[in-house]
């Protein structure tokens, strides 16, 4: 007898990943593509859409090709992030991604200006940052007049998929939540005023909770994807609340931590925060809210580490940071490459390296990155919980949870726990998941229970408060000159840049 099954595909800044779940949680099969992200000047991040839907149908294909009965899909991806679409659904330009794209500083104080600063956290729980989509679409009608006239429709990277497997115009209430400052949290819907303002020709999507069923797959889906006609498809989110998802963490004290190409966390809390350092959102189940940051670089940094050494393989790389001492022997590192998010949001920070010697390694470079990283999550830590976000349980997923170094690390520095699940692929899991909930009773604590606990060393606790003191220092102390760097940056792309006749 041939077994049920449900497929989760998941977009990221880095690669897409699917994953075949049977609907008792047993992974049958998976499958991923890798991909680039576009930087044509500094503040500005993109990313071709037409490359997601590619690699969804290539991933598609690849888990039909399993003897399993497909049932439902869950599509899930990075944002918030913004694409605009002509009345057709025709692309118009490359998207926009989420926070690491910083291009829209101006229209962010224009809007604050106009709308008021304190009324846009009072509605949308969250102040204007280059985590907003609002400021990113008035950005396209000051700087690309022509593409802002044709637009009439909004998607994030999930809806896009959505559509094009269903043909259903649809956003999640979560995505649409850090849509700021278009959407209005106790109404649960957009709130026209404010749309209508910054956009006034488009389209609204009709909203849904990720797990509501978008539509089913056409026949034209079909024939590109492999899967079956009919099937439902639900309307999916943005990958961290999925990732929140697939490990189970959508109670209220709750914390899901993602290890990545960027690193996020979210805390789960009973009523909305209001927080200017942080995104107040909805949560992923209805009825619950969440307080989250995120940091614009974290596994991108050990990338970059990796390209500048040779691309020597990632194990041999953690071995020689595990070999450098705690302390990584007196370097610091500010992990802010591309900007920061929260809980400085400072788009002109930049990454700062301080301590380099003659007797400097690799490993010791690598193993500050990593500690750079626990640095940031402790700092968004702290800042959750003077917002009040109680923080009882922290649940770890995604890439960097492989190995144990990194998350040993990180509770190494912040002194809290971290639960391991079985299954940490993340964001694909948490789709399938909502697509099989669709089908059957299904409880995320038996798809991916519990199977490791990494405690923090607290002889180690003296050392890291004592270097998470001096993280916090540097920053503030070189701020007027990262800022005046990321000036020259920008004016110098803007001077080699070809002149238009």
């Amino acid at each position: 007898m041939t077994r049920q099954a449900v497929i989760g595909i998941d977009i990221g800044t880095s690669s897409s990943k699917g994953v075949l779940v049977g609907l008792d949680g047993t992974v049958l099969a998976r499958a991923d593509r890798h991909h680039d992200v576009r930087r044509p000047q500094p503040g500005h991040v993109e990313m071709d859409a037409a490359i997601w839907w590619d690699e969804c149908c290539a991933i598609s294909r690849a888990l039909t090709s399993h003897d399993a009965e497909i049932v439902g899909v869950g599509v899930s991806g990075m944002g918030p992030c913004l694409v605009v679409t002509d009345a057709a659904g025709e692309v118009l330009r490359p998207a926009i991604l989420y926070g690491i794209d910083t291009r829209a500083t101006a229209q962010i104080e224009r809007l604050e200006a106009r709308l008021g600063a304190e009324a846009i956290v009072e509605r949308g729980h969250a102040r204007l940052t280059s985590q907003a989509v609002g400021p990113k679409l008035a950005w396209i009608a000051d700087e690309e007049p022509a593409v802002f006239a044709r637009t009439r429709r909004l998607f994030m990277t999930s809806s896009w998929l959505a559509w094009k497997l269903t043909g259903s115009y649809v956003l999640d209430h979560t995505s649409a939540s850090q849509a700021w400052p278009l959407y209005d949290v106790a109404a649960g819907a957009w709130y026209a005023p404010w749309a209508d303002d910054i956009a006034p020709e488009l389209e609204w999507p009709t909203l849904m909770w990720p797990g509501d069923i978008a539509g089913t797959v056409t026949k034209t889906a079909a024939a590109r994807t492999g899967l079956p006609t009919g099937i439902p498809v639900v309307a999916g989110t943005i990958d961290a609340w999925s990732e929140s998802v697939s490990v189970g963490a959508t109670r209220p004290g709750d914390l899901m931590l993602m290890y990545g190409t960027t690193m996020f966390l979210i805390a789960v809390v009973e009523q909305p925060i209001h927080s200017p350092s942080l995104w107040g959102t909805v949560g992923a189940l209805p009825g619950t809210f969440s307080l989250a940051g995120g940091m614009a670089t974290s596994g991108a940094i050990t990338s970059w580490l990796r390209e500048l050494f040779g691309s020597p393989d990632y194990a041999e790389l953690l071995a020689l940071a595990d070999a450098s001492r705690p302390g990584a022997n007196g370097l610091l590192l500010l992990p802010y490459f591309a900007g920061e998010r929260t809980p400085i949001q400072d788009p002109d920070a930049r990454g700062l390296i301080v301590g380099l010697s003659m007797d400097t390694t690799r490993g010791d470079l690598y193993r500050a990155a990593l500690e750079a990283t626990a640095f940031g999550v402790r700092h968004n830590v702290d800042a959750m919980r003077a917002a009040g976000a109680p923080i009882d349980r922290i649940v770890a997923v995604g890439g960097g949870t492989q190995g144990e170094l990194w998350t040993r690390i990180v509770s190494d520095v912040t002194g809290l726990e971290q639960v391991i699940p079985r299954e940490t692929i993340g964001a694909s899991f948490g789709a399938a998941f909502l697509a099989a909930s669709t089908q059957v009773e299904v409880d995320i604590d038996e798809w991916n229970p519990p199977v490791a606990l990494r405690r923090p060393d607290p002889a180690l606790a003296a050392r890291y408060d004592e270097a998470y003191g001096l993280y916090l220092d540097l920053y503030p102390a070189t701020r007027t000159v990262a800022h005046a760097l990321a000036t020259n940056q920008r004016a110098s792309v803007a001077a080699a840049a070809p002149r238009r006749s």
